[in-house]
């Protein structure tokens, strides 16, 4: 793909790397900007009717082969069907927790545990309609989440403190991440919605989260008993931490005092 680095193709899927402050589909609302759903509509227009299309407020929104999503401003890798046998075989695979998936995050504070587990249900919050939360106070139907993360590195820079971390969220709730990583009190560096008025910091401007790596089965052509599609290979995609995190882990490492 020509407007967005694909790390992967064949005649099933397609593996982009989506770059931060582009949204993966309207919501209907937002005026002006390209999606990557515009975007992939522009190149690979026999993709229009692959997927669940949405209708808000009487606008057909179309989501192009588009299994799962990424928050405007997370960058990395996302999966496109090119078929909608290989997208109901994806979203099977999604809906029963057999995707992997791996993310990166630079977060505020020194976050003491080298491995942990946030289990914690989300709903919605009290205080803020575009927010979730996972504290006893949500509101709505509360959904079980579940995330693992280990430490990568720690970081002093100046009087403050941050940890870079890996992720791997079991389930896929909204904001799962970011929310979990506020409840343990570690927001992600430059989170608008949940790391409230830290501000910018170690040069970064936008969320630092990246959706690093995800592994997953392609269709191996129908089954014996059913017809329907049965696993084949399974393939792993990564996306490279892009330059403005990979600036901001070395601007960490050089500051004096790193452990």
């Amino acid at each position: 793909m020509k407007s967005i680095p694909a790390i992967y193709e064949d005649e099933h899927v397609l593996v982009l790397n989506k770059p931060a402050g582009i949204l993966v589909h309207s919501d209907g609302r937002s005026a002006g900007g390209e999606t990557l759903s515009d975007k992939i509509l522009k190149e690979y227009p026999e993709l229009k009717e692959v997927g669940e299309q949405m209708t808000i407020n009487g606008k057909t929104i179309y989501r192009p082969g588009i299994v799962h999503r990424l928050d405007k401003d997370t960058s990395g890798v996302i999966v496109v069907a090119k078929d909608q046998e290989t997208f109901l075989f994806l979203k099977k695979q999604f809906q029963g927790r057999e995707i992997e998936k791996v993310y990166r995050a630079i977060v505020y504070g020194r976050v003491k545990e080298d491995k942990g587990v946030i289990d914690k249900p989300i709903g919605r919050s009290p205080a803020d309609f575009r927010q979730w939360s996972a504290h006893a106070t949500a509101r709505g139907k509360i959904r079980e989440a579940v995330t693992e993360y280990k430490v990568l590195e720690r970081f002093n820079y100046g009087q403050d403190y941050f940890t870079y971390l890996e992720l791997y969220p079991k389930t896929g709730r909204t904001h799962q991440i970011r929310v979990h990583l506020k409840f343990i009190n570690h927001p992600v560096l430059c989170d608008p919605l949940y790391a409230g008025k830290r501000g910018d910091a170690l040069g970064m401007n936008r969320l630092a989260l990246h959706a690093f790596k995800i592994s997953f089965s392609l269709p191996g052509g129908p089954s014996a008993t059913n017809g329907t599609a049965r696993a084949g290979k399974k393939i792993s995609c990564e996306a490279e931490i892009p330059e403005d995190m990979a600036g901001a882990l070395r601007r960490a490492e050089a500051a004096a005092g790193n452990k």
